[in-house]
């Protein structure tokens, strides 16, 4: 095959394995492919592979013995193959007649298809490598989001608690001999034995100076001494109209019999000393 023929062969065997053929470059390598002159595996195919693969983005660098591991299986190849780096560098003698494989006389298309081979190999095995290791990562830092129930409000839990059964219920009312300003306190509470949660809500009392004092609620049970009565938190009034305050009994409560409001200095205090009663809620019974 005369050097003319050989670089017609090698630009349709690159395109067939890149681009691919039209019916007329099609049909002349089909000719060319019918003569027998020479004889091609599937070393421009790999070639092809090796150059999509060689767009890979890859962070993660390949570990050193799996490196090592293809180069050296690699090299072996080629020592059984009979390829020598004089035969590697060197010119084809005396064209061959064929491109076929002979014992110790390979061409140079051959070794380059092989060669190829083994680059796509390469980027192959670090392809896997950087998905196996990158894929964790990925899940790791972009978890699937889901989505969190919103709390229902103060006034919502309120509302589902005075309705509900097995609950105690009372009313407020401003405290016997108790202040002028505080005459028109009003409002109603809800109290859950088994949840240990309730809430109130208030209307009339007026708004307090934080830094001059707070509210205060005490709950008078049947276990507890009448003297030392339960703190259920302390809250500051800060708007007109109805308030909702969830309460917050610092020990456990058993069935209320009254709660009681009272002004104290900001923060509150460990035992109330009444001078100064805002509401009272006198329990009567158990709502079931």
């Amino acid at each position: 095959m005369n050097e003319e023929v050989q670089e017609i062969l090698f630009d349709l065997l690159t395109k067939q394995a890149t681009n691919g053929l039209d019916v007329a470059e099609q049909g002349q390598l089909d000719k060319l492919s019918a003569s027998g002159d020479f004889f091609v595996g599937d070393s421009f195919e790999l070639a092809a592979a090796a150059i999509g693969l060689s767009g890979l983005d890859i962070d993660e660098p390949m570990p050193a013995h799996l490196y090592s591991k293809i180069l050296a299986s690699s090299d072996k190849y080629y020592a059984t193959e009979g390829f020598s780096e004089a035969e590697v560098m060197s010119e084809p003698d005396d064209m061959q007649p064929t491109f076929g494989f002979e014992p110790k006389r390979s061409s140079w298309m051959g070794w380059f298809g092989w060669a190829v081979a083994s680059v796509a190999c390469i980027a192959l095995a670090v392809n896997i490598f950087s998905t196996r290791v990158q894929k964790p990562i990925d899940v790791a830092i972009n978890p699937t989001p889901t989505a969190s129930p919103d709390k229902p409000s103060p006034a919502k839990q309120f509302e589902e608690m005075i309705a509900s059964a097995n609950v105690i219920k009372a009313s407020f009312g401003p405290a016997p001999k108790g202040p002028a300003e505080l005459a028109s306190a009003g409002g109603d509470v809800v109290w859950n034995d088994a949840k240990q949660t309730g809430y109130m809500k208030l209307r009339g009392l007026p708004k307090n100076d934080k830094a001059v004092s707070t509210y205060q609620l005490w709950i008078f049970d049947e276990n507890q001494d009448p003297k030392y009565p339960i703190d259920g938190g302390t809250f500051d009034i800060t708007a007109d109209g109805d308030v909702i305050i969830p309460i917050d009994a610092k020990i456990a409560a058993k069935n209320p019999k009254l709660f009681a409001i009272t002004v104290e200095k900001p923060g509150g205090v460990v035992v109330s000393d009444r001078k100064k009663m805002a509401a009272i809620a006198q329990v009567t019974k158990t709502e079931t």
